[in-house]
């Protein structure tokens, strides 16, 4: 039975439906007849299940608008935009990440960073879990949830993929709202995306001839593409002028072990063999094995069954009908809608059909989305009073399963604060466990720094780019052209630094002395690969950008002031990024850019030097800290710093 919640709070809910709204009488410019039978079903089907006009995801020629991950990205942003204090679907975004990243190219995206939390559990708590559902992303390896997550460049956060048809998406809300109650997350979103108009293009039955079942014919006509996304958090952040929407319970039922598969893609129509058996994938698809299908005869079934879960819910009290004043039901045709409504009330729990609600007619049936769509736009247009009930249904005939959630309307209340948890210490470049007692407080809270730091790069404009394979010859020769001046400065204030320290420092300045000596001509190399990729500036022309600028002004700064020993912590961010950040990116440059490798060399110079660096570099932290266990600190902030200034740098790199 349910567990009861309470702390779950619906923040806010948004949707996204591509394309235009199709009517029926454009349907056949999309999903295209398959044979001479195909207009008889068609008017049949669109008869029976009432819907007008619906969303494809692909335009006439079958080709797609946007890829599965753009699609549910799409519904994040739309949902953080309608959060307390969302302005749009950017700001939205950069609520969570700290920096804007490049979205709506269906690429894969990098890691992310810490973004800047409020107090956790207020509306400005970012969230820290992505739940999605889906029947299935653009790929079958990873998880959907992943793609989603790279998509839209969200921070490091845990993630779900739940696989399934309708009752996927309720899988996510009920994973992320368990989360939020046993407090291991004080925020979360899920998510729930379905694209099936892929698989209704006339092209992809060509191998039989257009020959198919009805099995296959009946969803040609009944599903449509969209996204929901609910955030979900413990702060009764009000979705309406003085109200908040608390999520009381969830329950889901599969009865999978009682019932043979209704809706499946991957199996023949005898569901004997799977797609994955055939030799070749064209084999499969010229046998219907990768044909989205549903045995019509098993879905009297469905209903009988969510009707006896919803009778166990009136008789053990989580549901009593006289108190539901909305009533979300999911179904895929408008002929069920009488059938529940039978049901209902011969087993004398009926609910007035005025507190019913659906936009199956002018939004179609989104598979796992349909329940988040209808709930966003419920939100969006019907007024609600504090005590009031929201229930919503959601049957799903994958393999006849049925799950229910419990909305509750409340008054806003002030808000609590919550103690921070304490972050999360992931070591690098150096692993503080295995440093001496006197190193390891130091190592500690650099590894916090670094791990902030190194999820700001991967969602840089920059490396965004270059994860989702977009960078260009020019894009690479504007970013080596804006860092060769960078280079050329660094041995010039390592030099300035360790010629400002003197007497127990001595050997800590001939350190930085050797290094500064072994880097002052990187830049030399640099600019030869800034040519190699057709940059056409003299070396003295060159220029950093903003970022650049106050790294170098900062950096010179330290350098100049009282205690430089501070630009140890510079050397670690530095160093650490050409020794754990470039060796990841540079076989994907040398993948996607026509160039020669002689056109990487400092790139890969820097990939297998700076391990040495690093370990040269402990050696001078060891040196200072025996000097004066107070240039910890220093070393601190200036990592801190630095680590800041090189994220602007990169970000700005695209924008010069």
């Amino acid at each position: 039975m349910p567990v009861k919640l309470s702390r779950v709070w619906l923040q806010s809910a948004g949707v996204h439906l591509p394309g235009e709204a199709i009517g029926n009488d454009r349907i056949d410019d999309w999903i295209a007849p398959l044979n001479r039978a195909s207009a008889r079903i068609r008017r049949r089907i669109l008869a029976e299940n009432g819907i007008e006009q619906r969303h494809y995801a692909i335009d006439r020629d079958g080709r797609p608008l946007m890829s599965h991950a753009a699609l549910a990205a799409a519904a994040v942003r739309d949902c953080l935009a309608r959060r307390p204090g969302g302005t749009g679907a950017t700001s939205g975004i950069s609520g969570i990440s700290g920096i804007s990243g490049i979205s709506g190219t269906g690429g894969a995206g990098g890691a992310g960073g810490t973004g800047d939390a409020g107090l956790p559990g207020t509306a400005d708590e970012p969230p820290s879990l992505l739940a999605v559902g889906s029947s299935g992303g653009d790929a079958l390896v990873p998880g959907f949830a992943l793609a989603v997550q790279g998509e839209l460049g969200l921070p490091p956060m845990q993630t779900l993929s739940s696989q399934g048809v309708c009752g996927a998406g309720v899988s996510a809300i009920e994973f992320a709202a368990q989360a939020i109650e046993l407090g291991s997350h004080a925020s979360a979103l899920a998510v729930a995306a379905d694209m099936p108009s892929r698989l209704f293009k006339r092209s992809r039955f060509a191998s039989r001839g257009y020959d198919t079942d009805f099995d296959v014919h009946f969803l040609r006509w009944m599903l449509s593409d969209g996204a929901g996304a609910l955030l979900l958090g413990r702060a009764p952040t009000g979705v309406a002028d003085g109200l908040a929407i608390r999520l009381d319970w969830i329950h889901q039922r599969s009865f999978a072990g009682d019932y043979p598969v209704c809706m499946q893609l991957g199996l023949t129509e005898d569901r004997s063999t799977s797609f994955l058996d055939y030799p070749s994938a064209a084999e499969a698809e010229a046998a219907g094995a990768l044909a989205l299908r549903q045995d019509i005869r098993l879905l009297p079934h469905l209903f009988d069954v969510s009707l006896h879960e919803h009778l166990k819910l009136v008789r053990d009290g989580w549901v009593d009908p006289a108190r539901i004043d909305h009533f979300l039901c999911h179904y895929s045709s408008q002929r069920f809608q009488p059938v529940v409504a039978d049901l209902l009330a011969r087993a004398g729990c009926a609910i007035p059909a005025e507190r019913w609600y659906s936009n199956l007619v002018t939004r179609g049936n989104t598979g796992a989305a349909s329940i988040f769509v209808m709930l966003a736009e419920f939100l969006q247009t019907r007024a609600l009073r504090p005590g009031q009930q929201i229930y919503c249904f959601v049957p799903e005939s994958g393999r006849i399963s049925a799950a229910f959630l419990m909305f509750s309307v409340h008054a806003v209340a002030p808000l609590q604060p919550v103690a921070p948890e304490p972050a999360s210490v992931i070591a690098a470049p150096h692993d503080p466990a295995g440093a001496t007692p006197v190193l390891r407080p130091l190592l500690t809270e650099l590894a916090a720094i670094w791990h902030g730091y190194r999820s700001r790069v991967w969602r840089s404009p920059l490396v965004r780019r270059i994860v989702a394979g977009q960078l260009t010859v020019a894009d690479y020769a504007s970013w080596a052209g804006q860092w060769v001046p960078q280079v050329r400065e660094g041995s010039r204030w390592m030099r300035a630094g360790a010629a400002a320290v003197s007497g127990p420092l001595a050997a800590l300045a001939d350190l930085i002395d050797l290094h500064a000596g072994e880097e002052q001509d990187d830049f030399r190399i640099l600019y030869d690969d800034y040519r190699l990729a057709g940059g056409q500036e003299d070396l003295d022309a060159l220029r950093r950008n903003p970022g650049g600028e106050a790294l170098n002004a900062f950096l010179h700064a330290t350098a100049a002031g009282t205690s430089p020993v501070g630009l140890l912590g510079a050397i670690y961010i530095i160093e650490g990024t050409g020794q754990r950040i470039i060796p990841a990116l540079l076989p994907l440059l040398k993948q996607q850019l026509a160039l020669p490798a002689a056109a990487f060399r400092f790139l890969a110079y820097h990939g297998a030097n700076d391990a040495h660096h690093l370990a040269r570099w402990l050696s001078a932290v060891e040196i200072a800290l025996a000097a004066d266990p107070a240039h910890q600190q220093e070393i601190i902030d200036t990592a801190r710093r630095t680590a800041d200034l090189y994220c602007l740098q990169f970000d700005l790199i695209l924008a010069a």
